[in-house]
């Protein structure tokens, strides 16, 4: 899955971690995929099933069946 940076940067910020959301701006592409990223994803905290329940739409209802 894709994800723009700037929505991992907005859920580190929304967690008051302001820190790692720059950290995350000079270390993640602009365009996050969730499988080959996810190492980068995790050192920030981030788990990729409670990133994609916080997009907008529902997409984590969507992905459901995916095995996220």
């Amino acid at each position: 899955m894709q994800i723009d940076k700037s929505q991992i940067m907005d859920l580190l910020k929304s967690r008051g971690n302001d820190e790692k959301a720059e950290q995350a701006a000079q270390e993640l592409p602009d365009t996050v995929d969730t499988e080959r990223d996810s190492g980068l994803l995790r050192k920030f905290g981030i788990d990729v099933r409670e990133l994609t329940s916080k997009l907008p739409g529902g997409l984590r209802d969507k992905l459901g069946g995916l095995g996220l």
